[in-house]
């Protein structure tokens, strides 16, 4: 793949558009209140709406093929998700069990719903495929990672203050992160395609004008978003960046070439595993205030090193896939 074609078209939109919601965040033309009802709009319509109307158009034969892409997802952010958690609670002594929750919650899971469509298209095209990566991807982080994520930090927060959380179901969290648009909408399609329904062109049209807006407004937001955090590099925020542009991207590589997963899948989902952390693990964080400042330098930091890091694991995956 032309990496020249990769920066053009993938990387230097995104630096355009996210540099100009950071200029007018800067600015104050908006805040990052305006930034989380940005936020809404993508979660709540226009990436399900994305993700919906793209996997509704596969077949069932791309389903089947793209279980290796479930399972080596799946193993592989959770595997990572996990390190990240117990590298931060055990190599640091000043972190409590809530800290390394955050860290995982960031440095252990990509910005697939904001970054995805962005990142991917200009490189792979518009295509079922890249839907179905971004739904499965998105599904494994806001299913699985967030609710996980949510457990251990409440588990380490009652621990130090007794009383301090609502006992809840363990269930409750996983039951919620699935009634959000972004996890039910894929779904919902991957059960349409399943079913043999077939689907009305006619009918794109109405999805496509909200999922449109999707990467661009998720971009612009991200910018706003960074532009109100404080930005400083310390060890724990270096260290994060490199677990997550580093070590998940190796992490799933090695696990595709073992599953011998479709070459076209596994570039995407190793790019996929290469975006920055995810902006939930921020919100998160900032809600119980736990890890901000720190999570917050990572995330940006990482925003940074993707710029070099995209093309590099595009090139790494090729060779990997040639001598194969």
């Amino acid at each position: 793949m032309n990496i020249s074609h990769v920066i053009l078209y993938a990387i230097v939109p995104i630096i355009v558009v996210m540099l100009a919601g950071y200029i007018s965040g800067k600015k104050g033309i908006f805040s990052g209140e305006d930034s989380k009802k940005f936020n809404k709009v993508v979660l709540d319509y226009a990436l399900p709406a994305a993700l919906f109307v793209s996997i509704v158009q596969a077949s069932r034969e791309m389903l089947v093929r793209d279980i290796k892409l479930t399972v080596v997802s799946t193993i592989g952010i959770m595997a990572c998700f996990m390190m990240v958690y117990f590298v931060f609670k055990y190599c640091f002594k000043k972190n409590t069990g809530a800290d390394a929750a955050v860290s995982a919650l960031i440095s252990g899971s990509p910005t697939i719903g904001f970054l995805g469509f962005a990142v991917l298209e200009p490189i792979f095209g518009t295509t079922p495929s890249v839907a179905l990566v971004v739904a499965i991807v998105g599904i494994v982080v806001n299913a699985i990672g967030i609710p996980v994520g949510l457990s251990l930090m409440n588990a380490s927060l009652e621990k130090q203050n007794p009383g301090s959380t609502k006992k809840e179901s363990a269930w409750k969290p996983v039951l919620h992160a699935l009634a959000q648009p972004v996890a039910w909408a894929p779904i919902l399609a991957v059960i349409w395609v399943v079913a043999g329904i077939p689907w009305p062109k006619w009918a794109s049209p109405s999805f496509d004008l909200i999922a449109k807006a999707n990467a661009s407004m998720a971009v612009f937001s991200a910018g706003i978003t960074l532009s109100a955090i404080k930005f400083t590099i310390n060890w724990q925020a270096a260290l994060g960046s490199i677990l997550k542009m580093v070590m998940m991207p190796a992490v799933v590589l090695i696990l595709g070439l073992m599953f011998h997963m479709d070459p076209l899948n596994l570039k995407m989902l190793v790019v996929a595993s290469a975006l920055p952390p995810a902006f939930s693990g921020i919100i998160i964080a900032d809600e119980y205030d736990t890890y901000v400042a720190t999570g917050t330098s990572s995330l940006t930091l990482s925003v940074i090193l993707f710029i070099g890091f995209c093309p590099l694991w595009i090139w790494l995956t090729d060779l990997a896939l040639r001598l194969a």
